[in-house]
């Protein structure tokens, strides 16, 4: 019969309603089922979601719906990462509070995540601008204070005069701040920090044990934790009057073996050296000025141009006393790694070698390939950073870099200088402690008191939350509660003096590094409930961009062993396994106008093929436009496509099946308005060929078949059933999908005989098994026409609450193979015989086959190779 097309803005919007009403999706701790914890990364409430929050959130949502139908206990939760500048920057821009801008965002954000029909159990959500939330922040922060895991100091800081904030290194852009735009300077302020480098070792060393997390990520962790083993070597001052008195500079070096090659010594701006020059003169107060208002990021520092001042100071060798080495301040050397100072080796470092060419210091290769000649090898313009032997280094001669670390390291280790030894073994760490203080409104208020008495003293627990006052007047700069009238002004808890609140709030990555825990409880009374925290942690399935691949996952890690030390967790990993999914990209456009036009929305342009190649135009002017790059969706060139425009014009499934189907799924996936298209016409097709089938289908029992041709659709949906299955345990959506628009193919014609009346009753029981097998199949990807088809083909209940297909095992194992047929080492073509045919049946089956009685005229072959099960090669 004749069916009506699909109407997902209907059937979408009802099934929602259905799951939600039941409460199929809120997870009971209780249960005895095995429990699954599936999370994405929560997002920033800027107001809309986009394309990638579409991709993210669809894999998830496919994950927990096929667990939940293998009969785990799921726990899929929603949450907004809801602090930060954004906010403060919205209320400034749009005159609103930021609390207002942020709610209405989530209630919109709410709204469209919902219309993608996930399920989520909305009954845990929160945001972590919630007071509830970072009342239960705050107690943490209490329970880390007091193991000691958080201290107080003075640091350097970026600071913008205008705004009057520190900035990240980030918001250091040549030298400016990035909204003000003034020149930053560099302050000494008392900074909160997390003592993360504690556990710079097991942080490092547990990387190895996370064995479901992606090798890329686990090695960007491992080159920020930056285990180095080292050498402390001290460098004599060969005339300390010109270094205020000062007999030596410490340098921190991996590389002692290379001694032999430096030409240079450089010290960070900040150095006390430097310092003790810069009151001396002010040329060198000048540069070190411009070394601070630098960006210290690990992008600016690698980008910009590496650059010097030689200083009066000249350092004896330690290998040589008759040789004296210059000491440069240069802008690449950072106060805050190792001591501040490092040698320089040119032929074995580009940034050394750059550094050396751009102020003519000697380049003396020290270490060539094995198979090098000494005699003729140089450097040019690229330093030579492999393994190999020592040349040019005396006693090192010949020997390999790690024997001469041995050599030279002993020999130091050895010497005294000034009555202490010279040298000494250091084990190094990149990873510094966590600075969270932040001079901001909108975050999580830390919860310490100023006493001029009593020093720092934290807030009491009765006490809390450290709640942010509304009446905030964000139009000045600075920190808004530091110049609020009374906010800050509160008595001591411990003398009853008057004191000052702490006006510094909370880094936003301190709230994104324990929401995870917080959702096992949502609504207890204290951070979490150990017991249930430690039953459903580590979360087993995390999903989130590579961008997050760093710093939120080290605070994480970091967190959870705080929270493990501190008695809230009873264990130190987050996250068992983790998942990077690749970015949406689409085509850019832009207005003609010598490719310096505007660009134009992918919604607002016509696609057309002109003698084969591909044109566009404004759908408005009609104007021609330039095909430009894919690239990142982003509002700056505007080939950003909305979600709920999709939602609209084609459902939400088919979005969903899209973002699962064109790309394996931890690379970007291309947006085409065709393959959009594609997706929403596989849908068509599965309504269709079920709803044409569904008056036969859903009076009868499905059961496998027995004859040849209902034996081969059974045999085609149960090898789906299997494949499919193993391809969503592995997270290969692309794979599950093409499988999936595989068995549709074959079952369409069996579909078409039983609509017909064509099939008989076991062709018709076999496709009634194949149809609800399809409909399962497709029920984590597309769990709306999952639904739709269920109730068409006569089923009870909903498909979000039964068990996921099994496979007979008889059904799914091959009986035949295909061997690649070679004459003469050359294939020629194929033979499918039974798995188990014995030596003889196979040569008697190759030559009977055409193309081989051909090549060998009917006598008998040279040779005849058999590798069982892999392969044949006639030789004539």
């Amino acid at each position: 019969m004749a069916i009506e097309r699909y109407n997902p803005k209907q059937a979408e919007i009802r099934w929602q309603r259905m799951w939600e009403e039941a409460r199929i999706f809120e997870t009971d701790d209780a249960s005895p089922d095995p429990k699954y914890y599936v999370l994405e990364m929560f997002p920033y409430p800027s107001g809309r979601i986009h394309m990638g929050h579409v991709r993210n959130y669809a894999m998830g949502d496919v994950v927990a719906r096929y667990k939940r139908a293998r009969g785990f206990n799921v726990l899929h939760p929603m949450g907004w990462d809801a602090f930060g500048m954004p906010a403060e920057n919205a209320a400034i821009q749009n005159k609103v509070h930021p609390r207002d801008w942020t709610y209405a965002n989530i209630d919109s954000m709410r709204k469209q995540l919902k219309s993608m029909g996930l399920s989520l159990d909305w009954s845990r959500e929160f945001a972590t601008c919630d007071v509830a939330y970072y009342k239960q922040q705050q107690a943490l922060f209490l329970d880390f204070l007091a193991a000691g895991l958080i201290y107080r100091r003075n640091s350097k800081v970026n600071w913008d005069p205008v705004d009057m904030t520190v900035l990240a290194n980030e918001q250091v852009i040549d030298g400016r701040g990035w909204r003000s735009g003034a020149l930053v300077e560099q302050r000494e302020l008392t900074q909160w920090f997390f003592r993360i480098s504690d556990f710079a070792e097991d942080l490092l060393v547990s990387l190895d044990e996370l064995d479901q997390w992606p090798e890329k990520v686990r090695l960007m962790q491992k080159n920020w934790i930056g285990k180095s083993e080292g050498l402390s070597l001290r460098w004599e001052i060969d005339d300390p009057a010109q270094a205020g008195g000062a007999s030596d500079i410490e340098v921190y070096t991996t590389r002692p073996d290379t001694l032999f090659g430096a030409s240079f010594l450089a010290i960070a701006a900040d150095h006390p050296l430097a310092k003790e020059l810069s009151a001396k003169d002010p040329a060198v107060a000048e540069f070190c000025d411009q070394c601070r208002r630098a960006g210290t990021s690990l992008a600016a520092l690698e980008t910009a141009e590496k650059v010097g001042f030689k200083t009066p100071i000249t350092v004896v060798h330690p290998l040589d006393p008759d040789w004296t080495v210059p000491v440069y301040i240069a802008n690449f050397v950072l106060m805050d790694y190792g001591t501040g100072a490092i040698f320089g080796c040119p032929s074995g470092d580009q940034r050394d070698l750059d550094f050396a060419r751009k102020y003519n210091l000697p380049v003396t290769p020290v270490v060539m390939p094995a198979d090098a000649d000494a005699a003729s090898f140089v450097i040019t313009d690229t330093a030579y950073v492999g393994d190999g032997v020592m040349i040019n280094s005396r006693d090192l001669d010949g020997m390999t870099p790690d024997e001469a670390f041995e050599a030279v390291t002993g020999l130091l280790e050895a010497r005294t200088l000034g009555g202490v030894p010279q040298a000494t073994r250091k084990t190094n760490f990149r990873l510094r402690d966590w600075g969270l203080s932040r001079q901001r409104y909108w975050g999580a208020p830390i919860p310490v008191i100023h006493c001029d008495d009593c020093g720092a003293v934290p807030v009491p627990a009765k006490d809390l939350p450290v709640q942010l006052p509304d009446d905030v007047t964000l139009d000045k700069p600075g920190n808004p509660l530091d110049h609020h009238p009374t906010w800050k002004h509160v008595d001591c808890p411990t003398c009853g003096k008057a004191a000052r609140r702490e006006t510094d709030t909370m880094d936003t990555f301190v709230d994104s590094s324990w929401y995870f825990a917080r959702f096992t409880a949502p609504h207890h009374d204290t951070p979490t409930n150990p017991a249930v925290a430690s039953a459903w942690l580590p979360v087993d399935q995390y999903i989130g961009g590579i961008e997050h691949a760093i710093l939120h996952l080290l605070y994480s890690r970091f967190f959870t062993r705080a929270m493990q030390q501190t008695g809230h967790i009873d264990l130190k990993e987050p996250f068992r396994g983790l998942f990077t999914q690749g970015m949406v990209v689409h085509e850019t456009y832009r207005a003609d106008n010598g490719g310096k036009g505007e660009w134009v929305p992918p919604a607002e342009v016509v696609i057309e093929e002109v003698d084969g190649v591909r044109q566009a135009r404004n759908a408005k002017t009609g104007a021609p436009l330039t095909i430009g790059s894919i690239e990142k969706m982003s509002k700056s060139k505007k080939n950003v496509v909305d979600p709920d425009d999709i939602i609209d014009s084609y459902g939400a499934d088919t979005a969903r099946f899209f973002m699962l189907s064109d790309s394996p799924p931890d690379r970007d996936v291309i947006w085409t308005e065709a393959g959009v298209e594609g997706a929403h016409r596989f849908v068509q097709r599965i309504w269709r060929l079920l709803g044409e089938a569904a008056e036969t289908l859903s009076t009868v029992e499905g059961r496998t078949g027995t004859s040849d041709k209902a034996l081969a659709v059974s045999r085609s949906a149960h090898k789906t059933v299997k494949a499919v299955g193993e391809d969503i345990d592995k997270l290969a959506f692309n794979k599950a999908v093409a499988r999936l628009y595989e068995l549709v193919n074959t079952l369409a014609a069996p579909l078409s005989d039983v609509a017909s009346g064509k099939a008989d009753a076991d062709l018709t029981a076999a496709c009634k098994q194949a149809a609800d097998m399809v409909v399962l199949l497709i029920a984590p990807m597309m769990p709306h026409l999952a639904e739709e088809c269920w109730k068409l083909l006569g089923n009870d209940g909903m498909v979000a609450t039964t068990p996921w297909p099994t496979f007979e095992a008889s059904l799914v194992t091959d009986d035949q193979v295909t061997l690649p047929v070679q004459i003469n080492g050359k294939k020629r073509g194929d033979l499918t015989i039974d798995r188990n045919a014995d030596q003889s049946a196979v040569e008697a089956a190759v030559l009977a086959l055409d193309f081989v009685q051909a090549a060998t005229g009917g006598n008998p072959p040279r040779k005849l190779i058999i590798v069982p099960q892999r392969i044949v090669n006639v030789v004539i």
